[in-house]
């Protein structure tokens, strides 16, 4: 089913209910938001003369207009690109060019920065979505309800074949064009039906959490990435989207916005979540659960989250903490845990839980496989591969990628983890950030859990750095705890009370920060090339 015509299906239950709003302001009813929706539809078709299929880059923090372009576009059966807003204008650039965008949208400090790499594109038009034209639009007649959604055959050059209009209408068409980040080479362009995010949706309500129309989502994390995605589930069930003043994350606004709205939930990376708790701890009235009445679920994902901040996190914000394993080849859907879950496991000290990533979702089946792809037993490690109506049908214009990563239909994760007897995904690591030193294999994330199990730790990346004797060190770059130091000799003990001998570091570096990409990520190939050299010498 095509999006457009669910958000239709939406306005028709939950017309007067409140749909978007910024901070505490005044909301946008569903029914206000469809007319602002299908006058820019029509905008985008008649005055901007776009096609269906045709791309458009979204390159903007988050704002209620983020979520009013990416409704518009699906209307008028455009294809949204959104990027995240911190590339750099010539990253976004490259974008443009690889996905064959003829709009981008844009506003404030980055349109600016945008305007003299975009200008140099051959027929790309920058938009300005708090400019004149954009504001006009708004009130220009809307589109014909009837007309909204698949119109034609969409641009089969490069998407899934839908050649009729009823595969159109199934959601064969794309939705969302994701770009990976990149970290190994130039990024690749995820293609994301609407079929896709609609089971996407639909394993968020099996798995992590059923809602309707008086829940609440806050975008703190970027509408770019999982928390734009998430919107989707609130829109398809009457949920009201909030996007903070500030455009992201600020603690005292996001607590103060758990205490103005009810059951409010918002997706966030782990750094984020330990950032909330952190300041709860710095602001003691925060800490007492009932400072954030409103708050239903923290939606975790995107990045590791480690046992020792799962157990901080429980205990300052209360059972509230759900999990989730995704990929942008299967978006937000591979695995997860829900808050209840996580609660039950934290009081009753399950940590081999809490060391997961949590169960298959429910259209998802995982295999593990070996080198040559065939599936190993229980408990075995191997290459994590996924087969689920989640999965992308490909890269952009990439058939040698595509045909890499998809594999008699199922997706290679590149991760590399076990399935134990209980049916729970435990991850090791990316099969690129495995450390080999003297003929062994070393897990980082093991080694990494075992570091933060130190109280004076608050971070920490494990890396394999050259070494003449055994091919690769264990290195561990450690951030501490404000006002805490800790000696090398101290973490070698906290490692050698869960992890052989052979695992723990050859080597501890203190820093001030990890470098981390705009989604919480810790980079290690930065940290890598970083620290190669120094690590020698």
């Amino acid at each position: 089913m095509h999006l457009s015509r669910l958000f239709q299906r939406s306005v028709r239950m939950y017309g007067e209910r409140p749909a978007l709003v910024t901070g505490r302001g005044e909301p946008l009813t569903y029914a206000g938001l469809d007319l602002r929706v299908r006058a820019l539809a029509r905008w985008l078709r008649e005055d901007r003369g776009l096609i269906p299929g045709d791309r458009v880059v979204v390159a903007m923090k988050n704002q209620a207009a983020y979520s009013e372009a990416l409704l518009a576009l699906w209307t008028a059966d455009l294809c949204p690109v959104p990027v995240n807003n911190k590339l750099h204008p010539r990253e976004i650039a490259y974008v443009i060019e690889n996905s064959g965008s003829r709009v981008c949208l844009s506003s404030g400090e980055l349109l600016e920065q945008l305007s003299p790499v975009v200008t140099a594109l051959p027929a790309v038009t920058l938009i300005d979505v708090q400019g004149p034209a954009w504001q006009a639009a708004l009130s220009s007649p809307p589109l014909d309800p009837g007309l909204t959604g698949p119109l034609s055959r969409p641009d089969t050059r490069r998407v899934p074949d839908t050649s009729d209009t009823a595969s159109a209408a199934d959601g064969a068409g794309l939705a969302w064009l994701f770009y990976t980040s990149g970290t190994t080479g130039r990024p690749k362009g995820v293609m994301l039906t609407h079929a896709n995010l609609v089971q996407m949706s639909l394993n968020f309500y099996a798995d992590l959490l059923t809602i309707d129309d008086r829940d609440v989502l806050i975008h703190v994390a970027p509408m770019s990435h999982g928390g734009g995605l998430y919107g989707i589930p609130y829109l398809l069930r009457g949920g009201l989207q909030v996007v903070p003043a500030s455009g992201g994350l600020d603690e005292a606004e996001l607590f103060d916005l758990l205490g103005h709205y009810d059951k409010a939930s918002l997706f966030a990376a782990p750094t984020i979540v330990m950032r909330m708790v952190d300041f709860a701890r710095r602001h003691p009235p925060a800490a007492d659960s009932s400072a954030c009445p409103g708050l239903r679920c923290l939606l975790t994902g995107g990045a590791p989250f480690y046992v020792e901040d799962i157990k901080a996190a429980v205990r300052c914000l209360g059972p509230r903490i759900a999990q989730v394993y995704g990929q942008g080849e299967s978006p937000m859907t591979i695995t997860a845990l829900s808050a209840e879950r996580i609660g039950r496991a934290v009081a009753d000290g399950d940590e081999d839980l809490l060391a997961s990533v949590g169960f298959p979702q429910t259209t998802v089946e995982i295999e593990i496989v070996d080198g040559g792809g065939q599936a190993v037993g229980t408990g075995e490690l191997g290459e994590v591969t996924v087969l689920s109506p989640t999965v992308m049908p490909g890269y952009w214009e990439n058939p040698e990628a595509s045909a890499q990563t998809l594999v008699g239909g199922r997706l290679r994760t590149g991760d590399v983890g076990l399935v134990d007897g209980r049916g729970l995904l435990h991850l090791r690591d990316r099969s690129k950030d495995v450390i080999i030193s003297g003929g062994s294999n070393i897990y980082p994330r093991e080694v990494e859990e075992a570091i933060l199990r130190h109280p004076a730790v608050e971070e920490c990346s494990v890396i394999g750095t050259p070494d003449p004797e055994w091919g690769e060190a264990v290195t561990a770059v450690v951030v501490t705890r404000a006002g805490h130091q800790v000696e090398p000799a101290a973490l070698d003990a906290v490692c050698l009370e869960s992890i052989a001998r052979f695992k723990r570091p050859k080597h501890y570096l203190f820093r001030d920060q990890l470098p981390k990409n705009p989604t919480g990520k810790v980079l290690k190939t930065k940290l890598r090339d970083e620290l190669a050299g120094r690590v020698a010498g």
